[in-house]
């Protein structure tokens, strides 16, 4: 049995057990009031695993569910080299073996078609190839092609003379919206209930405990709420008290209409990301961010999810198709459907934020970029803290409280 097999295994079975711990717990805790804030994939995620054990779970948002940092995420499911240290790669590993578990259990469309990632410099190369080399080492069935390989798996892709690039073959893509949506039709089944365009406005306590929330539709009864809010800053400090230190960035996904497939897999080349998904759509995502002008930065002001006009989001579309295009000529011509801004919730060390905040106990934060590839692993762990009572050791790294420092990690 390989290391990825057992990793595999293990997983399966540490998860199985928290499940049923969870299932446990519910028994006594059927009845508990849950109030989940953010109905992006990781707010979802957390929504459906507590309404499978029988929490009442009530989900909100500010403006309708996947409309912020889920609407503009590349959507790669994946735990690569930039997950550092190895503890938090394989809380990744865990959660990619997880999204095959909801696949089965929710019919979800996942392409499962690995990843190639390569640089223009030679020295960024040789370092990718040492990383490579340490995913291995930790169980990643991860490799270096050559060029002769490179074509067996994306015949279509131009890789411009470069004959070594990485190759995870486990990595998938998934369409971020449909899948939190699905999610939310699977919590709704078991009972839960979404409210939106709905405002979290302040917390309601009795004797010193949390025993509701306040809204712009109203009261909401709840003993427990989950702060899965994105790169919105200002919900930590007023509802948990706590300073959570970010420094999100906006990144442009652009998607292209549906058009035959040219793509198997994720390609992360010098410039872009680019994957098709199962509808033959084709999501490009910048990889060095927006451009940096005056200009831009006033359109970024207020921290919008789109540009104010057509013809701008176009202007940028394609201008990122111009560089996909190079590598994948086949994609000369094709249209552009949709293009989302991204404002990526990134802590400052890199890493999520999970768990209680210290000043309010009841109140649950669960913020991350890489929150696609952490969906079901933290939908899960969250669920099971917050129904037991007890705390998972290995999300010990990721608490609010905890000291931050600047780490560019990606």
């Amino acid at each position: 049995m390989d290391r990825r097999t057992l990793l595999k295994l293990m997983a399966a079975t540490a998860l199985a057990g928290t499940s049923a711990q969870i299932s446990a717990s519910a028994k006594n805790n059927s009845k508990e009031k849950v109030l989940v804030v953010g109905a992006g994939i990781i707010g979802a995620s957390i929504a459906y695993q507590l309404a499978k054990t029988g929490a009442d779970v009530t989900i909100i948002d500010g403006l309708a569910p996947a409309s912020h940092a889920s609407q503009g995420t590349f959507a790669w499911i994946n735990a690569t080299w930039a997950k550092q240290p190895q503890s938090y790669h394989a809380l990744n590993q865990e959660s990619v073996s997880s999204w095959g578990q909801l696949q089965n259990e929710l019919a979800l469309n996942i392409r499962w078609g690995g990843s190639l990632e390569w640089f223009s410099s030679e020295t960024r190369q040789d370092k990718l190839k040492l990383q490579i080399a340490e995913q291995v080492a930790w169980g990643e069935p991860a490799r270096m092609l050559s060029a002769s390989e490179l074509k067996q798996h994306e015949p279509q892709v131009n890789f411009q003379g470069q004959n070594r690039v990485a190759y995870s073959p486990n990595d998938g893509a998934i369409d971020p919206i449909a899948a939190t949506h699905t999610l939310l039709k699977a919590a709704g089944k078991l009972g839960a209930k979404l409210r939106y365009p709905c405002k979290l406005l302040e917390l309601t306590f009795a004797g010193g405990h949390l025993v509701g929330a306040e809204t712009n539709l109203g009261s909401i009864p709840t003993d427990k709420i989950v702060l899965a809010t994105g790169a919105a800053t200002d919900s930590a400090s007023r509802f948990a008290g706590v300073d959570l230190p970010q420094r999100s960035t906006p990144g442009v996904i652009a998607i292209t209409k549906p058009m035959p497939q040219v793509l198997n897999g994720v390609i992360s080349a010098p410039g872009i990301h680019m994957h098709q998904r199962l509808d033959g759509r084709i999501v490009l995502g910048e990889q060095s961010g927006p451009p940096k002008n005056e200009a831009h930065k006033y359109r970024l002001r207020g921290r919008p999810n789109a540009f104010p006009s057509r013809e701008r989001s176009i202007e940028h579309a394609n201008r990122m198709l111009a560089i996909a295009e190079v590598f994948c000529p086949k994609m000369a011509g094709v249209e552009v459907e949709d293009v989302h801004i991204g404002w990526r919730p990134l802590p400052l060390d890199g890493h999520p934020v999970i768990g209680a905040s210290v000043r309010q106990p009841n109140v649950y934060l669960a913020v991350m970029h890489s929150g696609v590839s952490l969906a079901p692993i933290v939908g899960q762990l969250a669920a099971y803290e917050l129904m037991s009572g007890k705390t998972v050791p290995r999300l010990d790294a990721y608490r609010p409280d905890r000291q931050y420092k600047r780490v560019k990690r990606y």
